[in-house]
């Protein structure tokens, strides 16, 4: 017995109903190399800060959040996977790492990882 699907690859992505911050980090200081792969122009910038949520759209209220309190950079958003990141000073990514974190905690509910930094 033959299967229709022989020799093709499936993948089966599944997303799992919840809430949380699972990454919340503070490059300082990335080497030049990171800011070209990430295709970032790396003016008054010397930081990057990155962060994965749950549910995905709550990427747009963290990057509000992130703007409006600290004036970083947007540089990517993907509001499907929960990937917001973010550029500016070192002291302006910890604000807004701290003010996402902290506003998704209290009054969101969300789990928080620890706000990491390299």
């Amino acid at each position: 017995m033959h299967s229709l699907d022989e020799g093709k690859l499936r993948i089966i992505q599944e997303l799992v109903p919840g809430k949380q911050v699972s990454i919340a980090h503070l490059i300082a200081n990335p080497d030049k190399s990171l800011y070209e792969s990430l295709d970032i122009k790396p003016i008054k910038t010397n930081a990057i800060g990155i962060l994965t949520i749950t549910p995905p759209e709550t990427t747009i209220i963290a990057a509000d959040i992130s703007v409006k309190s600290s004036g970083v950079s947007i540089v990517f958003i993907d509001r499907l996977n929960g990937t917001l990141i973010i550029t500016g000073t070192v002291s302006q990514i910890e604000n807004a790492l701290n003010k996402i974190t902290e506003f998704l905690n209290k009054k969101m509910d969300f789990p928080i990882c620890e706000i990491t930094k390299t």
